[in-house]
């Protein structure tokens, strides 16, 4: 493991949030802890570790991803309102120091996708896409409401994947902390294709049945 793949870090766990690169992630600071370790960072490269803290379990995950502070305001009280974008994943190796904030040696995580297939990657790219366009259509139908993709969505297959990953909704935390834990972009993918094609089944079968009821109020009126 080469020097430059490791380095002391600031970590920040938060409940229930996993955070991947690319991702904006607006944070408020106003722990005594929290204020000393911002301090430290502006004073540094900006940078310090978000990873997801189990409440139930009581412990950190393994692997986080480091955020970059692009914005900060800072109150008179000392509280701060500050705005972090995701940049590298990376490994907890080992606790350095818990006072008076966690700061911890990390590797850096990267995806090793040297000899994946391309063209089986980007064809599960391809589907995916259609898979998460699906959804959204299928979910503005049922609510009766507009919802739409950003234009700016990803078109590289591994950017594609954090972006979803990031975007999941309801709870599922523990199903993005494994997502950001995975190496390899084709088994992101995979994995967000079962979901999405779950998700697109369930709501086609709510959007059929809808579509039932509203065509016979139709008849009966």
């Amino acid at each position: 493991m080469s020097e430059l793949s490791v380095r002391e870090l600031p970590l920040f766990p938060l409940p229930e949030v996993v955070l991947f690169p690319q991702e904006y992630l607006p944070l408020h600071i106003f722990e005594t802890r929290y204020r000393a370790m911002l301090q430290s960072v502006l004073e540094a490269d900006s940078r310090f570790g978000v990873v997801r803290w189990d409440p139930i379990a009581k412990k950190m995950a393994d692997v986080g991803c480091c955020a970059e502070v692009i914005k900060h305001q800072t109150s008179q009280d000392g509280r701060s309102n500050i705005v972090t974008i995701g940049q590298q994943r990376f490994r907890i190796l080992e606790i350095i120091s818990e006072t008076p904030f966690i700061n911890a040696l990390v590797s850096w995580v990267d995806d090793d996708d040297q000899i994946l297939d391309q063209t089986k990657l980007e064809e599960l790219k391809d589907s995916v896409s259609i898979a998460l366009k699906d959804v959204v259509t299928l979910t503005s139908k049922l609510t009766d409401s507009e919802h739409v993709l950003p234009d700016s969505l990803p078109n590289i297959p591994r950017e594609l994947s954090f972006w979803i990953a990031a975007h999941l909704g309801g709870p599922v935390a523990s199903e993005q902390q494994n997502l950001l834990e995975l190496t390899n972009t084709y088994q992101r993918l995979e994995r967000e294709y079962e979901l999405l094609d779950h998700t697109r089944r369930q709501l086609a079968a709510r959007t059929a049945l809808k579509d039932t009821f509203t065509n016979a109020d139709q008849t009966n009126n």
